[in-house]
């Protein structure tokens, strides 16, 4: 175990022989991301990096809190008189950055040019319930739904679709205008992405005055460059081994922070074997989380008993935990009708992508299993041939993550409702209980949080008994920066909010 999950000492080598002799900019933090955003309107773009520029950019309707919980925004304040009816009441004096005034038109403008496709996105279909929105006067913004929707507070708060100026086109593509704390300089695909401070933003300035995201693909590149100094800080963007090399660096600093990112094993429920709760029970029993997360994550993991995180107004951890149980998942098989037979009891297919750490990951699970009489067949592919597979059913077994979509309840329909089998959503495994689609559908119906907390937990009972899922574990926050850089506070998201408050202290 402890070879398969060894610390990379060419990398430790190589990083230890590197100088530290480049200047850092005085006056510019930079930030190694992975790769370029793909779309930097806050209506279309959805790949991660996209998400995180955005939200320094653009203000949303709403914020997040600490629990995962929506908090006032561009919003003040909001009332729902009816469970149709949304009023929101703007913050008055916030400007976009070339000036203009922002009002209750360009909030109106920013979700009918989704809603009327002037602006093609899949964003969209998170406003489907919406009938339409008025806007009465400049700082009130009305939004009137075609049936109950507790999930639009969610959808209205950070990270979602972020407030453009009225009449924007896909002009703003190339130069997106926002009123966030930072603006747009210039980006270059593959290359960067430069923003610089918002002297007049309405909340609280950030203290930097530019931040450059460096695009740097290669996971050894980005740690050289941290090595050497010319670049400032990276997120989740570094292998365990690699982090703990780095901590070792007299002008590094290492923060961890619980996150949200789940990773989970999913399975076919059409599958002759795997339909059987009992089985898929077995299998969670079978497997033992503490070694991976111990020499696979170097222990920035915590175990996971539901899809949503700890954070979550709405997590319940009441449910059954499957810790590690070879006996137990013996007895379990035998009862679904599967002796062992010369130690072996059936095989089972997993795909998975190639990424070294999931690789690492299936190799333990197929030596787990095994103990139990079940051959784990892994079958790996390039990530793209990978989730093709995924989301069209052709699986027995995979492994995947959640990131930032199982935040809000809103996961449980997405995921496990029975209307949501693809195309229609991300119940890939066919999973289907009508008593789990009526408790998802009456908790969307509810807006009261202390009216719907006592449903989802009820549906995450059900859940870890029928497990369509096994939860695997939530991986923590790990950022990696310069000790020039101060005042950083990781949230949950794991997005790059702690720019809004870190400080560039140079010598």
């Amino acid at each position: 175990m402890r070879r398969a999950f060894s610390v990379l000492a060419g990398l430790a080598l190589t990083l230890s022989l590197l100088s530290c002799s480049r200047t850092p900019d005085p006056d510019a933090l930079v930030m190694v991301i992975e790769s370029s955003p793909t779309n930097l309107d806050p209506r279309v773009g959805i790949d991660g990096q996209s998400e995180r520029i955005d939200n320094l950019i653009f203000d949303d309707l709403l914020s997040r809190g600490d629990k995962l919980n929506v908090a006032p925004g561009l919003a003040d304040r909001w009332e729902v008189p009816d469970p149709l009816t949304y009023i929101f009441h703007l913050h008055h004096g916030v400007k976009f950055h070339d000036g203009r005034p922002l009002t209750s038109r360009d909030v109106k403008w920013t979700f009918d040019s989704l809603l009327q496709g002037r602006v093609r996105s899949t964003k969209a279909a998170a406003y489907r319930f919406v009938e339409n929105i008025d806007a009465p006067d400049d700082y009130t913004v009305i939004f009137h739904l075609k049936e109950p929707s507790a999930t639009l507070l969610w959808n209205l708060s950070d990270g979602a679709v972020g407030i453009v100026p009225y009449g924007s086109a896909s002009e703003i593509t190339a130069f997106p205008i926002g009123s966030g704390p930072f603006k747009f300089v210039s980006a270059e695909t593959d290359k960067e992405v430069i923003l610089e401070r918002n002297e007049n933003y309405w909340g609280e300035k950030p203290k930097l005055s530019r931040v450059r995201f460096a695009v740097v693909p290669d996971a050894t590149t980005r740690a050289l460059e941290l090595r050497k100094g010319s670049a400032d800080a990276t997120i989740n963007a570094l292998t365990p081994d690699t982090v703990v090399t780095l901590e070792r660096n007299p002008s590094l600093a290492v923060e961890r922070a619980p996150g949200t990112v789940l990773a989970y094993l999913g399975f076919n429920l059409r599958d002759p074997i795997l339909k059987d709760a009992r089985v898929r029970q077995a299998i969670a029993y079978a497997i033992d989380r503490r070694p991976m997360i111990q020499y696979l994550w170097r222990g920035a993991a915590q175990p996971a008993r539901s899809v949503l995180p700890p954070q979550s107004w709405a997590f319940s951890g009441d449910v059954l935990p499957y810790d590690h149980d070879p006996g137990k998942a013996a007895k379990l098989l035998d009862a679904a009708g599967y002796p062992a037979i010369n130690g072996v009891r059936f095989h089972i297919t997993m795909k998975t992508s190639t990424d070294e750490n999931t690789r690492l990951m299936v190799a333990v699970m197929q030596q787990q299993l095994r103990e139990v009489g079940i051959i784990l067949d892994i079958r790996s592919f390039e990530f793209a041939t990978f989730f093709a597979d995924v989301t069209h059913g052709a699986f027995q077994m995979y492994g995947l993550r959640w990131i930032g979509g199982n935040e809000d309840p809103d996961i449980f329909e997405y995921a496990f409702h029975s209307a949501k089998f693809p195309p229609n959503g991300a119940n890939r495994g066919y999973y289907s209980n009508p008593r789990v689609d009526a408790l998802i559908d009456q908790a969307r119906r509810e807006v009261d949080p202390k009216v719907r907390k006592p449903i989802y937990a009820e549906l995450q009972r059900i859940l870890s008994d029928d497990l369509p899922y096994i939860n695997l574990w939530y991986l923590d926050n790990v950022l990696v920066h310069n000790k020039r850089v101060v005042n950083l506070k990781l949230n949950p998201a794991g997005n790059y909010d702690f720019l809004r408050t870190a400080e560039l202290v140079n010598p």
